[in-house]
């Protein structure tokens, strides 16, 4: 049976209070002017998603209201297996480049890369000051510092209780739990109402740091009536509701009590939670730590320097130290768990890793669950370090991960602590998005005050009511070494060929007129074997000879005119000889 929701801001609703909830104090009264201008303004208030609604990452909303725009977290997103040699991707500024007169500023829920990772690349190009938590500011410092950025842009810290003018509007933070310390939901107070965007988030009644969701500012907006909650999506298929991260501190003690060799535990660099747990063990059970793994050193410096880990002068070692001392008095701290190429511990795995070589004895602890994609990396370390005599504990063994992000539960709680008149899903892919509009019309919100919109999809409020607007440009931008957005997808299509089918290069060597001279040479990557395809090959050079005598002439632009027929013409040929399309690239040197 469905819950009543009421839509209206006069009629007073209760709603369920949240079992188990210790005591708060009662919090201080809200504006009686709000529900007043509630929907009231005849500006139009637009909520424009650029990046993670619709899929996983690179998250970034525009909030816009008449000549004021304020972008709610900057982050980046992991490449598909398309995207070869891409090493991540970020949103793309268009719209905020085209308004940039508009924009206010940039507020970050929280430290992980997903919602930080683009501030480096895209910030220093907007101009606007860049509001963050204690520890999500260092976090970008150091990104910024990293991408020779560190002085061009301002990053503001801000805590719990602060209230920032951004122009029209006023923002302000809700402290929620997560799997990494200072995480906030950020609420923008509008002329048409209050805007809530939740980040990601949990409700843990034991939060490692013992610091609680702040409940009381959740039901003070409910009473409010909130105007829209923007509340992630990522579980949204998931009954019930997560763990605790407590859970796994006596996983960790039952681990380390039981090894008698040497242990390396892989996680997620930004799991500071998880580093503290492996901390206190080793501070238990007498191990030296030693680290690997350039992310991982990253967070553990920053999280130690701003106390969010305490560790004992002398508990920490050089990884390359970790040879001298004892293999039960030592323990490695990891990244690699999902398997990614060029880890440590999947360089490990494969005996690649310089200072750490794999051995019977070893126990080696993956500490999360594989992300969708990734399953096969995964399990090819864990087959990798199976061979190489380790033992291997993961989340088909033992219970020694717990999500960060909520499940069905605490989305339905989030929904009814806030009460929004509006309700839209985000952060998650569209399948995600679904589920997670059945669960809001489970707790009464009407279908007609749910919206689904993806990335360039907009929101727009203006009279009180809210509908789909035009779409804005979005997409990705690709990055690829020191290299933002110069890899385009003529690019990638061409390293796809390369990947799949091979290339083949022909080098021919004529006169000022186009005349060749002597024989084409030929050569063969990935696509066959010379020795053994040379008739193929010799065919191949009679093609080329053939399209010279056709076009030999010079254009205006050089040589382009009869490159463009050797490609066209040496792929059709290929392909009619062998059904496989390798890259061809022709080679014209002039003598």
């Amino acid at each position: 049976m469905k819950k009543s929701f009421n839509p209206t801001p006069d009629r007073k609703s209760s709603h369920p209070s949240y079992r188990g909830r210790p005591n708060h104090s009662k919090p201080r009264s809200t504006r009686s002017s709000q529900k007043e201008v509630v929907g009231k303004s005849s500006k139009m208030l637009r909520i424009i998603p650029l990046g993670g609604v619709g899929d996983m990452g690179k998250n970034m909303i525009a909030i816009e209201y008449g000549n004021d725009i304020v972008v709610l977290d900057c982050g980046m997103m992991m490449p598909d297996e398309t995207m070869l040699g891409i090493d991540y991707v970020i949103p793309d500024p268009a719209y905020l480049e085209k308004n940039i007169k508009k924009l206010r500023g940039i507020f970050i829920t929280h430290g992980h890369e997903d919602h930080i990772g683009a501030i480096q690349h895209l910030a220093p190009k907007l101009g606007v000051p860049v509001y963050a938590p204690r520890l999500a500011a260092a976090l970008i410092k150091v990104n910024l510092e990293e991408a020779g950025n560190a002085g061009n842009v301002r990053v503001i810290t801000y805590g719990a209780d602060d209230k920032i003018r951004a122009g029209i509007f006023t923002v302000s933070f809700v402290r929620i739990n997560h799997s990494i310390p200072d995480t906030f939901c950020i609420v923008v107070d509008t002329p048409n109402g209050k805007i809530m965007y939740t980040g990601d988030f949990k409700f843990d009644p034991t939060p490692p740091d013992g610091i609680k969701a702040e409940y009381h500012k959740l039901e003070a907006l409910g009473r409010e009536r909130l105007l829209l909650l923007l509340s992630e999506s990522t579980n949204a298929h998931t009954p019930g509701r997560t763990d605790s991260e407590t859970v796994i501190v006596d996983a960790f003690m039952k681990i380390f009590a039981k090894t008698k060799g040497r242990l390396i535990v892989a996680s997620f660099a930004s799991r500071i939670d998880r580093m503290q747990h492996v901390v206190a063990a080793a501070i238990k059970y007498k191990r030296k730590i030693a680290i690997a793994g350039r992310s991982m050193i990253k967070y553990f410096q920053v999280a130690s320097d701003l106390g969010y880990i305490k560790t004992p002068k002398d508990l920490l070692v050089p990884l390359h130290s970790v040879k001298k001392i004892p293999d039960s008095q030592v323990v490695i701290l990891s990244t690699g768990s999902q398997g990614q190429e060029g880890s440590a511990l999947q360089r490990m795995a494969f005996g690649e890793h310089k200072q750490v070589k794999i051995k019977a004895g070893d126990t080696v602890v993956l500490s999360s669950s594989a992300i969708p994609g990734n399953e096969r990396s995964v399990t090819a370390v864990i087959n990798n370090l199976y061979r190489e005599g380790a033992n291997v504990i993961f989340d088909k063994k033992m219970q020694i991960h717990v999500t960060g992000h909520c499940y069905q539960e605490e989305m339905k709680e989030m929904i009814r602590l806030t009460r929004p008149r509006w309700f839209t899903p985000v952060h998650g892919e569209y399948h995600m998005l679904i589920a997670h509009r059945e669960l809001a019309l489970e707790v009464g919100v009407p279908t007609s005050n749910i919206l689904v919109i993806e990335d360039g999809d907009t929101l727009e409020f203006k009279n009180g009511k809210m509908n789909k607007g035009k779409k804005v440009p979005v997409g990705g931008i690709m990055v690829d070494g020191l290299g933002v957005g110069d890899v385009k997808e003529v690019v990638l299509r061409d390293r796809q060929a390369m990947a799949t089918e091979g290339m083949i290069v022909l080098i021919t060597v004529v006169d000022k007129k186009g005349k060749l001279i002597g024989s084409p040479d030929i050569i063969s990557r990935g696509f066959v074997y010379m020795r053994e395809k040379g008739d193929l090959i010799e065919k191949t050079r009679q093609q080329v000879k053939k399209i010279f005598a056709q076009h030999p002439a010079k254009t205006a632009d050089g040589w382009g005119n009869i490159k463009l027929k050797l490609r066209e013409n040496i792929g059709e040929f290929l392909f009619r000889e062998t059904e496989r399309r390798p890259l061809v690239l022709p080679v014209v040197i002039e003598v």
